[in-house]
């Protein structure tokens, strides 16, 4: 299994922090965001490789971090030479550029950057093998949580059988978290989505492509998830990170 981890954003909603700096990077209770996602990969015995995509202006500061850390599973960072917001190749554009530079073929962990969780991976990881099949993390949400996520509607045994982005009216109870897990067989499909011209931002939009081809799985996790995107809550976070 491989393991992709989407840094590769601007954070224009925490600029000046973000301006020449990784959100990824910033310390939450005295570490770097993403060592605590990093943390829960290494937990994992079936992933033997850690890619982690980013822009041009930010490549530096995560190959200082990854030389520094010399981390028990290697990391791989790659630079998609995207130097705005506005040139950016979307979080699927990122997926699809680094299956063609590393040449993934085998199945596939993909995390956001800026998400910390407190579930752990290896029961994401188990209930994904126990459904043979692609599979998401999900909260059930209230209503106004769940107007700012993407929503998921299942069937009894969790399949998916909906997906809404950011709806103003949910019909779900689960908000989708950018954790992701595609068996083998999925990762050439990226390729197909983005040639059919779909569209290549929030990773949440392939999920609503996929399970109308094949069987995809909610995984509803226990705990939090925190998406570190604005100084309110990175505030939140440190706070929370600090006292632990």
């Amino acid at each position: 299994m491989k393991c992709i981890l989407l840094c590769a954003g601007y954070a224009t909603r925490l600029f000046p922090l973000t301006e020449n700096f990784p959100k990824a990077l910033l310390e939450v209770g005295g570490r770097p965001l993403i060592d605590y996602i990093v943390d829960e990969v290494n937990s994992l015995e079936e992933v033997d490789q850690i890619y982690l995509v980013t822009n041009k202006k930010y490549t530096p500061h995560f190959e200082k971090w990854a030389q520094d850390k010399n981390n028990i599973k290697p990391i791989k960072v790659f630079n998609d030479n995207t130097t705005t917001n506005d040139n950016r190749l979307g979080a699927i554009g990122d997926i699809q550029f680094t299956i063609e530079q590393a040449k993934i073929d085998d199945d596939l962990l993909i995390i956001a950057g800026d998400n910390l969780f407190t579930f752990k991976l290896r029961d994401f990881v188990d209930f994904q093998k126990q459904k043979n099949a692609p599979a998401v993390c999900v909260k059930e949400e209230d209503k106004e949580t769940l107007k700012r996520l993407g929503v998921v509607q299942t069937d009894d045994d969790m399949r998916i059988i909906g997906c809404e982005e950011k709806p103003a009216e949910p019909k779900g109870r689960y908000g989708a978290y950018a954790e992701y897990l595609y068996p083998r067989e999925v990762v050439p499909v990226f390729k197909r989505y983005i040639e059919e011209g779909n569209n290549i931002d929030a990773p949440g939009n392939f999920v609503a492509y996929l399970h109308k081809h094949m069987p995809v799985y909610a995984y509803a996790f226990t705990g939090e998830c925190y998406d570190v995107g604005t100084h309110e809550s990175l505030a939140y976070v440190n706070e929370l990170y600090s006292n632990k």
